[in-house]
């Protein structure tokens, strides 16, 4: 019952940091350019950040960690922080939204080949099944309007360099989910981040501060600001406080596949503000995009086999 539990609230913080994310999408791709380059947008995560996370800290009891431990949260920060972050929002600068969001289908497909190589877990036809049922899912709903003729595709300024920078983002981030698994699970979440956003602003803030020292903030529009606001303490500060909660409960590929939720969640946004109708197109993506994240948390997981073979007296 307590493993059941634990499972739905894994499973309810990813589903709720992947719905953030989704949202955080578009309303970046209106504070950036215009208004601040991807380089501040970085610098405003990392540092707003690192404020929510320490003051956090203030109402929690303390944990200590090993100077070993400390090592370990420093290179996690590098992947799961650093490289992840300054080159999602750089990439999501160069190249255009709907490109953006088809490269994100890709990380649950990373994941399950890095979980296989860093923590020996199977990739069996029911867990490849549903990562790849659910990117089909994600790329329909997508490409659905360019199907359709709603739309006419957008290009960034350069859309290779920004598809690379994004892929490349979701490959770091797919090395964080397994290859720190383990240190992650040993403390709780606020610990885990204070010090990760600590290290990364550590490494980063001395780079990008020229970035944010010239902006000028007086033609900046309130929304602008409010927009902004939820990059840093939504996107960024709760997301990064939840994950944490999943990674303990949930196996990578499964955090992974959750992926697919972020255009569904641009799809409702779109339809709840009148900006979009609904389709056969986006309900078919939908049902396969739901489809594969069942298949996922469905399939067996390397302890469970274990378990099976034991039993087995194999």
């Amino acid at each position: 019952m307590t493993e059941n539990k634990g499972a739905l609230q894994g499973h309810l913080a990813i589903l709720a940091c992947n719905i953030i994310f989704g949202i955080n999408i578009p309303l970046s791709k209106v504070v950036m350019p215009e208004y601040i380059s991807a380089f501040a947008m970085a610098f405003f995560r990392t540092t707003g950040a690192l404020v929510f996370f320490w003051l956090i800290t203030l109402f929690v009891k303390w944990e200590k960690v090993p100077l070993k431990d400390l090592g370990r949260l420093a290179a996690a920060s590098v992947f799961g922080v650093l490289l992840n972050q300054m080159l999602f929002v750089v990439g999501l600068e160069y190249a255009a939204p709907v490109e953006t969001a088809i490269v994100v289908t890709f990380t649950p497909i990373l994941t399950m080949l890095l979980a296989a190589f860093f923590l020996r877990e199977p990739i069996s036809w029911m867990k490849a099944g549903g990562v790849l049922l659910g990117m089909s899912g994600a790329v329909l709903m997508i490409a659905g309007k360019y199907l359709t003729g709603e739309a006419v595709a957008e290009s960034g300024r350069n859309s290779i360099v920004g598809i690379l920078l994004c892929l490349a983002s979701g490959l770091f981030y797919a090395v964080y989910l397994t290859a720190f698994r383990n240190v992650v699970a040993r403390y709780k979440p606020v610990t885990v981040m204070r010090w990760m956003f600590f290290f990364s602003a550590l490494f980063s803030v001395p780079f990008l501060f020229r970035y944010v020292a010239h902006i000028d903030y007086a033609s900046i529009p309130p929304r602008i600001y409010v927009f902004l606001g939820y990059t840093v303490f939504m996107a960024t500060g709760l997301t990064y406080l939840l994950i944490p909660v999943a990674q303990k409960r949930l196996r990578p590929t499964v955090l992974s596949v959750y992926n697919y939720i972020q255009p569904i969640t641009a799809a409702c946004l779109a339809l709840i503000l009148g900006q979009d109708g609904f389709t056969w197109i986006k309900g078919v993506a939908s049902l396969l995009v739901f489809s594969g994240v069942f298949l996922v948390t469905r399939s067996k997981s390397r302890a469970q086999l274990d378990r099976e073979l034991a039993a087995s007296g194999k």
